[in-house]
């Protein structure tokens, strides 16, 4: 399962339904908050978190993620189009990979596929 966080609506739906067409279980969250609930709820295999989002930025929930004994091995993909290249800040907050919007389903898709065990 996977949990998206992603403060916009049709971006958020588009990331849904290509996850799902790929055969992967989606929660998906309008905003840091809700994710981190959501995380907490369901137990991810992975997260992918856009940045600029309300209640809590997408670096502060990777960083709320690397806190939590419980949750901290989940891979974090950051997914933003706020970020420029070489920007080390997603690293910094423990992010496990950075996807510079915009991009297409399978670059994500392929990003995922190198982070799930098998």
């Amino acid at each position: 399962m996977i949990v998206v966080a992603e403060d916009h609506e049709d971006i958020r739906y588009v990331l849904k339904r290509s996850l799902e067409r790929a055969g992967h279980r989606v929660v998906a969250a309008a905003d840091g908050a809700a994710a981190l609930a959501a995380i907490r709820e369901h137990r991810p295999d992975l997260v992918v978190t856009d940045v600029d989002m309300p209640f809590m930025t997408g670096l502060d929930l990777c960083r709320a993620i690397r806190a939590d004994d419980d949750l901290r091995h989940i891979p974090v993909v950051v997914a933003s189009g706020s970020l420029l290249p070489g920007d080390g800040r997603a690293e910094d907050a423990g992010a496990s990979a950075t996807l510079l919007k915009p991009f297409v389903p399978a670059q994500l898709l392929a990003l995922i596929a190198k982070l799930l065990p098998a």
